[in-house]
C-alpha cells in the first residue's frame, strides 16, 4: 500500500480525492500498488463528508507518520506551502503540487532536496492544468534544444477574448460574465493582468534553460486594455488577439514575454478557444509540436495531480524529474528584441503617412468603415526599443499591439 496525504480539501484538494475514489481501480493497476489516502489536511470540518474520518488540523500528524510516502500539496500561495512542502521533503515523503506560485519562486530549491534525498517533486498541474507539457518536456523531447515555448495558459483571458471576438462584447461586460460562470476570481488581477501566465512561463523557462528564471523578471502586460475596436481591427486583417506566454532564445540568450498578440489565421494558437489552453514548442531536432486541453477546473487540475502521484508511486525511491540549477538566467533585454507592431492611431491616414513612414519605415494602413477618426497601421521588423522611440513622437497613438509571425 503506498500512504499519501492531501493538504487541502479546497477545489483542487477535493477533485483528487474524488479522481481516486473514481478511479482507484484502474489507478493502482497502474501502480502496480493500493494508493490509499491516510489524511486530508484543512483547518476547517466537513461534517456529512466522508472525508471527515481522514480529516486532520495539524500538519504535524502528517510529516511524523513513518508511512506517509507522497504529501500532495494543493493548497496554493507561498506559506505555509513552502514550509510544509520543504518539510515534507527533507522527511523524505515525495511531494506532488499545483502550486505555480511555489514552484515558480522555490521550484530550484525544492528540486535540489528531492533528488538528495531520491525521492521526487513533481508539479504537472502547476501549468497547463489537465495538459501533460511537464512530463513531455521531463521524458519525451528530452533529446532536443528547445527553442521556442509559446502558450495560451491562462483560461479565464482566453475565455474572455473568445467572447469578444466572436461577440463584439465589452472587456466589462465579458469580465463580468466570466466571474458569474465561475472562470475569474471576484478579484481577477493574476489572470488579466497576466500575473499567472507568467508564474506558468517562468516555470517553463527554468525548465528548458535548466536554470532559474524569476518572474519578476520577465515582461508582462495583461488585456486590461484590449477593447471591441481592437477586435474589429484583427478581424479585419483576418486575425485574432490572444493572450500568450512566450519564452524563446535569442542568440544566446533567453527571451521571455507575456502579452497580448495579434495571430494569423494559420498560426497553430489562432483556432484555440473559449477556457482551453495550448502550448506550441518548438525543438531544434523535432521541429513543432502542440499539446492541447483543459487548462483548469477541478478535475482536469485534479487528473494532473494524480497523474503525479502515480509516478511518484511508481518511482518511490528513485528521482526521475529533471532539475534546474539555482543561479539566475539573465533575459534578453525586450528593447533588443524584433518584431512587427500593429498601431491604432487617431486623425487621417493620407496626411499622416509621410510622417509615420519616415519613423516607422513604410507601413501597412488598415481602416474599419465603422472607426471615425482613426485608423491602424503595421509596421516592418523593429525593435521593441526602435518603436518606444518612434511612437513617443505621436500623442495620437490610442493602442499598441505585438504581432506574432
Amino acid at each position: 500500500m503506498v500512504n499519501i496525504a492531501v493538504l487541502g480539501y479546497g477545489t483542487v484538494g477535493s477533485g483528487v480525492v474524488e479522481v481516486i475514489n473514481t478511479n482507484g481501480k484502474r489507478i493502482n493497476q497502474r501502480v502496480g500498488d493500493e494508493v490509499y489516502i491516510k489524511y486530508v489536511l484543512d483547518l476547517r470540518d466537513f461534517p456529512g463528508d466522508p472525508v471527515q474520518e481522514k480529516l486532520v488540523h495539524d500538519f504535524e500528524v502528517i510529516v511524523n507518520d513513518p508511512e506517509i510516502q507522497i504529501v500532495v500539496e494543493v493548497m496554493g500561495g507561498i506559506e505555509p506551502a513552502y514550509t510544509f512542502v520543504k518539510r515534507s521533503l527533507l522527511a523524505g515523503k515525495s511531494v506532488a503540487t499545483s502550486n505555480k506560485a511555489l514552484v515558480a519562486k522555490h521550484g530550484a530549491e525544492l528540486l535540489s532536496i528531492a533528488k538528495e534525498k531520491n525521492i521526487n517533486f513533481l508539479f504537472e498541474a502547476s501549468v497547463g492544468g489537465g495538459i501533460p507539457i511537464i512530463r513531455a518536456l521531463n521524458s519525451s523531447i528530452t533529446a532536443d534544444e528547445i527553442e521556442e515555448i509559446t502558450g495560451i495558459l491562462n483560461g479565464t483571458t482566453n475565455y474572455m477574448l473568445t467572447k469578444m471576438f466572436y461577440e463584439g462584447a465589452d472587456y466589462d461586460e465579458v469580465l463580468k460574465e466570466a466571474q458569474e460562470k465561475g472562470y475569474a476570481e471576484r478579484n481577477p488581477e493574476a489572470d488579466v493582468e497576466g500575473y499567472d501566465a507568467c508564474r506558468k512561463i517562468a516555470i517553463l523557462s527554468s525548465l528548458i534553460s535548466g536554470y532559474q528564471v524569476d518572474f519578476e523578471d520577465i515582461y508582462t502586460e495583461g488585456i486590461t486594455k484590449i477593447t471591441k475596436q481592437d477586435m474589429m481591427y484583427a478581424k479585419a486583417m483576418g486575425m485574432t488577439i490572444k493572450l500568450l506566454a512566450s519564452s524563446r532564445r535569442e542568440k544566446e540568450h533567453l527571451h521571455a514575454i507575456v502579452a497580448p498578440y495579434l495571430l494569423p489565421e494559420e498560426h497553430p494558437l489562432y483556432s484555440v478557444n473559449g477556457v482551453f489552453n495550448a502550448v506550441f514548442v518548438h525543438g531544434n531536432v523535432l521541429g513543432d509540436a502542440m499539446f492541447y486541453g483543459s487548462g483548469a477546473g477541478k478535475l482536469p487540475t485534479a487528473s494532473a495531480v494524480v497523474a503525479d502521484v502515480v509516478d511518484e508511486a511508481k518511482h518511490l525511491n528513485k528521482n526521475v524529474m529533471t532539475m534546474w540549477e539555482s543561479e539566475k538566467v539573465e533575459l534578453f533585454p525586450i528593447e533588443e528584441t524584433s518584431k512587427r507592431f500593429f498601431v491604432r492611431i487617431s486623425g487621417d491616414a493620407e496626411a499622416m503617412k509621410p510622417h509615420l513612414e519616415s519613423k516607422f519605415g513604410a507601413i501597412d494602413v488598415v481602416k474599419v468603415e465603422k472607426l471615425a477618426n482613426e485608423f491602424g497601421f503595421v509596421t516592418g521588423v523593429m525593435t521593441e526599443g526602435e518603436y518606444s522611440r518612434n511612437a513617443a513622437e505621436f500623442p495620437g497613438i490610442l493602442h499598441m499591439l505585438r504581432i506574432e509571425e
